[in-house]
């Protein structure tokens, strides 16, 4: 008598707990962090544009917090085993567009310092090699990945693809807490800002070479 309602209540829970399983794996703690990521870039956008220390000190701020999100997403998903497809999708994403809209806001100011004289390319020519290399290499992470398991594996982060994005990050937020200071000291930070943006470029370039030539090992096998 007793064994229908408890089965009744056991198939009316079923699809709720089906419904709350499946929200779990879409929103989880990672991939909140990386949704606060790509909702920070608007934010960044408009910091910029403010003529104040205040904007500067709030840039700053806002970039920096994205990287270290950026290292604990990926932690937290790692060490609580909440990995999830649509968390491995977005998160690049996130990142890239995040490190684009840094990179086209540095150049459209030119830096302010007189160890550099009137070079307003400066920041351009790195700028344009890093956004490049990530254009190149989405586009043949996205082919590897219709294609079979050993191209994959080919182009799978290694560690340099981590010494460029910890190079950039550095660069990054050192200009960004330096802009419009037109100080002596903050030309040496600033100096070594353009220094770990041009070596970031570098490293990205022979990332980008590496990855292509296991693709072509791959490939000519």
């Amino acid at each position: 008598m007793e064994s229908r309602p408890l089965m009744q209540d056991q198939l009316t829970l079923q699809p709720r707990l089906a419904y709350s399983n499946n929200s779990s794996k879409i929103l989880t703690l990672p991939t909140v962090l990386t949704l606060g990521r790509v909702a920070a870039v608007p934010v960044l956008i408009f910091t910029f544009s403010v003529d104040s220390w205040w904007g500067r000190t709030a840039t700053t701020s806002i970039f920096l917090a994205a990287a270290i999100t950026d290292w604990l997403d990926g932690y937290i998903a790692r060490k609580m085993k909440l990995c999830s497809a649509f968390g491995a999708l977005l998160d690049p994403v996130a990142d890239k567009l995040m490190v684009a809209a840094t990179l086209v806001l540095l150049c459209s100011k030119p830096l302010n310092v007189a160890v550099f004289g009137q070079a307003p390319w400066l920041l351009n020519v790195p700028s344009i090699a890093i956004i490049g290399r990530e254009i190149t290499m989405s586009a043949v992470r996205e082919w590897a990945s219709s294609q079979n398991s050993k191209i994959s594996e080919a182009v799978a982060v290694n560690k340099l693809g981590k010494w460029k994005t910890a190079t950039q990050m550095v660069a990054l937020t050192i200009l960004l807490a330096t802009r419009d200071n037109s100080s002596r000291e903050s030309g040496i930070l600033v100096a070594s800002g353009v220094i770990f943006l041009y070596l970031s470029a570098g490293i990205s370039v022979i990332s980008l070479a590496v990855y292509l030539e296991k693709m072509g090992k791959v490939l000519l096998k």
